[in-house]
């Protein structure tokens, strides 16, 4: 298997923020999709990071006092974060595919022009290599 389109999540399937939310639209995305990290995109589509609860806690905590009010101002680009998941091209290969995703919990993907198309869920990754051992015997 070395095409990496068959682990991929696409994005009219993905959770995701837009660049301009604001943290409190942020937290209650999160919240609603269940995830503790998502994809960051420009309204044009682009991929521009990753935000996790981590770096919401810490924002609220710095930033707004623990504020709501505040949270509803400040725009999630402020928001120092730890780290992104880097993105793979969508031609990326196999194998660089899996040495990012031992790494960060999902891989996003991303087309010639940066353009966003879906992730590859670490999880995808697992369930294939499970399936590969279970079907050798």
């Amino acid at each position: 298997m070395n095409n990496i389109l068959f682990f991929l999540t696409p994005k009219a399937m993905c959770a995701y923020l837009y660049e301009d939310y604001t943290i409190r639209q942020a937290l209650e995305k999160m919240e609603v999709a269940g995830y503790a990290a998502l994809p960051i995109l420009s309204r044009d589509g682009e991929y521009r990071g990753t935000l996790t609860e981590g770096d919401v806690l810490w924002a609220m905590k710095n930033m707004c006092d623990m504020s709501l009010k505040q949270a509803e101002k400040l725009r999630i680009m402020e928001i120092t974060r730890r780290r992104d998941n880097i993105a793979v091209p969508v031609n990326t290969s196999m194998h660089d595919l899996v040495e990012r995703a031992k790494i960060q919990n999902f891989v996003p993907v991303v087309d010639d022009k940066n353009t966003f198309i879906g992730i590859v869920p670490r999880s995808s990754i697992i369930k294939y290599c499970e399936w590969q051992l279970y079907t050798e015997d």
